[in-house]
């Protein structure tokens, strides 16, 4: 079996393809500006996600496609940029699956699609959209693209992962370091539920899917933890070996300091250090059940968050990072 990787240097990326290698797959990664980290075996192809006759020379004779590739949160400051990639390549990467003839396109979507959860709610997969941030929003849009073209004949399986972390994760070490520094915050009360996945559990999720999802499903991947931001901030704390944090950051100071931070970093072209992305993970909840993957895929997480962290953490230090 052969699989196209596209966003193969991102975090879950460059981690898939060593798992869909040791799983007996031959590997080819699809990747743009971030060029892809050495990798015995794995064939790689540059081109833009939006070029149509670039996806086709990667997908000829493959099998399977992984579509990952995605403009990424708030380190995108053009919005224009987030319906570019995440909408209209999705939709370049499914006509290109369709004219090669793949077998089965595992479509990467993102648990924002719902926006906040419900305090007391712990979302399925027909919990009810409605998505709060461009990105979101985008991220939506492309999953009904992925839903046409399943509604079409195309066999698409689409996943939303957890609270992703992991040794080697740009995007939460952030938060691991201003913990481990102790210059974090609990902002607004911190109540923001979170459903932390380990990278590893999420990787052995995906190649279930691949190998058993029903074409035109979708499947929420995520560890069996439901933990609110000041569970998980304390939680990391431990794991540093300092004590949590203590500061209180209440929501009518953050929330402007927020926008303000945005769009001052925006004009730079540069991601704030603080902004309403990072404010959402204190105060908006993205509990999620992961049932359906657990009866339909035999997905089975292994690591709870205090493990995790730790390992994660103990990963950072060892690396330099820390």
């Amino acid at each position: 079996m052969r699989a196209l990787v596209t966003g193969a240097s991102g975090f879950i990326g460059a981690r898939l393809l060593p798992a869909l290698q040791a799983a007996g797959w031959e590997v080819r990664a699809y990747v743009h500006r971030t060029p892809l980290a050495p990798a015995s075996g794995v064939f790689s192809f540059s081109g833009d996600i939006l070029d149509e006759g670039a996806l086709a020379a990667a997908m000829a004779g493959a099998d399977a496609v992984f579509h990952l590739a995605a403009a990424v949160g708030s380190a995108v400051t053009d919005h224009r940029a987030f319906h570019a990639v995440n909408v209209e390549g999705t939709r370049a990467v499914l006509r290109a699956a369709r004219a090669a003839r793949i077998g089965r396109v595992v479509h990467f979507s993102s648990i924002g699609v719902l926006g906040a959860v419900g305090d007391n709610d712990t979302a399925d997969e027909d919990y009810p959209p409605v998505p709060r941030t461009p990105y979101d929003r985008t991220k939506l849009a492309a999953e009904e693209a992925a839903r046409e073209a399943a509604a079409a004949g195309l066999d698409v399986v689409i996943l939303r992962p957890g609270w992703v972390y992991g040794p080697g994760d740009r995007r939460t070490f952030k938060f691991f370091r201003a913990v481990c520094r102790r210059r974090a915050a609990l902002i607004a009360g911190a109540r923001g539920r979170q459903t932390p996945v380990y990278i590893d559990d999420l990787v052995s999720g995906v190649l279930l899917a691949a190998a058993r999802g029903r074409p035109g499903a979708v499947y929420h991947l995520a560890g069996d933890e439901v933990l609110d931001a000041a569970e998980m901030t304390r939680l990391a704390a431990e794991a540093c070996g300092v004590a949590p944090p203590r500061l209180r950051l209440p929501l009518a100071l953050a929330r402007p300091a927020a926008g303000i931070l945005e769009k001052a970093f925006a004009l730079a072209g540069r991601e704030a250090p603080f902004n309403r992305g990072k404010l959402a993970f204190f105060t908006d909840s993205k509990a999620m059940s992961s049932q359906r993957a657990q009866t339909e895929l035999g997905f089975a997480p292994q690591k709870d968050f205090r493990a995790g962290v730790r390992q994660a953490i103990a990963w950072y230090r060892e690396n330099g990072w820390l």
